[in-house]
């Protein structure tokens, strides 16, 4: 009898992707197989998101979609996971009859029990923690890319913004110990991988847990220790809880990057206090000034939400300010819309949506500007670029190939007859310059043929058992022995 196959489906942010990671290696663990590109799954797990208005009208359309498959094919199952069940729960059966499982952000590691046991007993399994049953790296994780990997420092988050409602998710913030953490950053290297994403909901306020404030910078300078890792970056600080060792520590370890996104969110201090932002726009600019001035070639990104209840044009107008003054690489901005059980989500003065698409437009044209003035001084610049996948979406045409600079730019580059693999590094010089990207088409300077490569080209991806050692210190652990999951 042939393994069952899976699919995973995932909506939302990097904790959700990450997350996604590991229900596809407890999947894998239990027996189960990736299902072919373009074929049937035999089960279908929705890692999904409820940050925006209508996450909910995306889940049960894509559920609407799969009811024929179901009906079709009896033993077919299906499975919805992340913040969407965490919030809806039972609602999600009760709407769509067919969902075999649901399960929430504190229990991801229940999901293989959970398909037995809706399989034997032949009825939906809503199961829904309300706090985490184990850290999610302690569970395996069948990885997404040969070359880069996100590590979880930390889940939950202790902040109360009035637009989020991932704190009533997710749960308070608990941390990882540190020699945990460097544990699994030192199996991904040992399984090819050049370059980790450090992951938290606020990973400035990492260390709270066991009261060390100053535990971030430690963690990025024992992360320069472990010897075959070339690049560090993390996501997101919040700036409420910057601290200048943060920014010490990124400027003195060689495999940090130069690269820093911090969420401004909005520049009128008036629309902060009613975010519950807990800082003011010149807090904000002052540490801009501080990475800058430590790392001049610094990378600055932020995320912005245009049209939060209440926003006057002199508020917006403070926006622009902050955006004009901090010269962006780029912004995620976002049109606020309501999340469902978020103080905001009640608060009078909704804005219409033609003013808020209008100031929307004039806020990217800007930074779009912005952006544009800052890549175009590139040109002429020398750059190492670790190749990716999927990054170009017309590679194919302009026969380019692309992947990210050190301070995370998307750069597009001419190959040559090089035979160049996804994760293998190559440097190169800039030759042209777009708000959103770089090209570089002139002969390479270099070519470094990586084991990420050869993995990629063999179409094998890490896969990492769940890393607890517990341990308190910062250091380099001992060296682990490579765990095979490659093979």
């Amino acid at each position: 009898m042939s393994a069952r196959t899976y699919q995973v489906r995932t909506y939302g942010c990097q904790m959700n992707v990450h997350d996604s990671e590991r229900l596809s290696g407890l999947l894998e663990d239990a027996g189960y197989v990736a299902a072919p590109e373009g074929a049937q799954a035999d089960v279908v797990v929705f890692n999904t998101c409820a940050v925006r208005e209508n996450a909910d009208n995306k889940l049960y359309g894509n559920l609407g979609h799969l009811a024929p498959a179901k009906t079709a094919n009896p033993d077919m199952q299906i499975a919805v996971g992340g913040c969407l069940a965490q919030k809806d729960r039972g609602e999600i059966v009760r709407r769509a009859p067919w969902v075999d499982v649901v399960f929430g952000t504190h229990n991801i590691g229940s999901l293989p029990t959970l398909l037995d046991r809706a399989r034997h007993n032949r009825q939906a399994e809503v199961e829904i923690l309300e706090s985490l049953e184990v850290f999610p790296s302690t569970l395996p994780a069948r990885r997404d890319s040969a070359h880069s990997g996100w590590v979880s420092i930390s889940v939950g988050c202790n902040n109360t913004c009035t637009f989020c409602i991932v704190p009533a998710l997710r749960g308070r913030e608990r941390d990882r110990r540190p020699g945990d953490v460097l544990a699994e950053v030192s199996a991904l290297v040992a399984e090819g991988v050049l370059e980790v994403t450090l992951l938290g909901q606020n990973v400035n306020s990492y260390g709270v847990e066991f009261g060390d404030r100053y535990a971030f910078g430690k963690l990025l300078r024992a992360c320069g220790e472990i010897d075959g890792l070339e690049r560090v970056r993390f996501t997101s600080p919040h700036p409420k809880d910057f601290t200048d060792d943060v920014i010490a520590a990124m400027a003195e370890t060689p495999v940090v990057c130069h690269q820093l996104h911090m969420p401004l969110q909005s520049g009128s201090d008036r629309l902060l206090r009613e975010m519950r932002r807990s800082y003011r726009s010149a807090r904000y600019l002052s540490i801009i000034d501080k990475v800058r001035a430590a790392m001049p070639d610094a990378a600055i990104t932020t995320d912005i939400i245009v049209g939060f209840p209440g926003e006057t044009e002199a508020d917006f107008q403070a926006t622009l300010d902050v955006v004009a003054q901090s010269r962006f690489a780029s912004a995620f901005t976002f049109q606020y819309s309501k999340r469902p059980g978020t103080p905001a989500a009640s608060m009078p003065d909704q804005l219409p949506k033609q003013v808020v698409q209008e100031r929307y437009d004039r806020l990217v044209a800007l930074q779009n500007d912005i952006a544009w003035q800052l890549n175009k001084e590139q040109v002429g610049r020398t750059v190492e670029v670790v190749v990716a996948t999927g990054e170009g979406r017309k590679d194919a045409d302009t026969h380019r190939m692309s992947g990210r600079a050190r301070d995370n730019r998307l750069v597009h580059f001419t190959p040559g007859d090089a035979p160049i693999r996804p994760g293998d590094v190559v440097e190169t010089v800039i030759t042209y310059a777009a708000p959103h990207h770089l090209v570089a088409d002139g002969p390479l300077l270099s070519h470094r043929r990586t084991r990420a490569g050869d993995n990629h080209e063999a179409g094998l991806r890490p896969k990492t058992p769940g890393v607890t050692l517990g341990l308190p210190g910062f250091g380099t652990p001992a060296p682990l022995q490579p765990t095979g999951g490659c093979g």
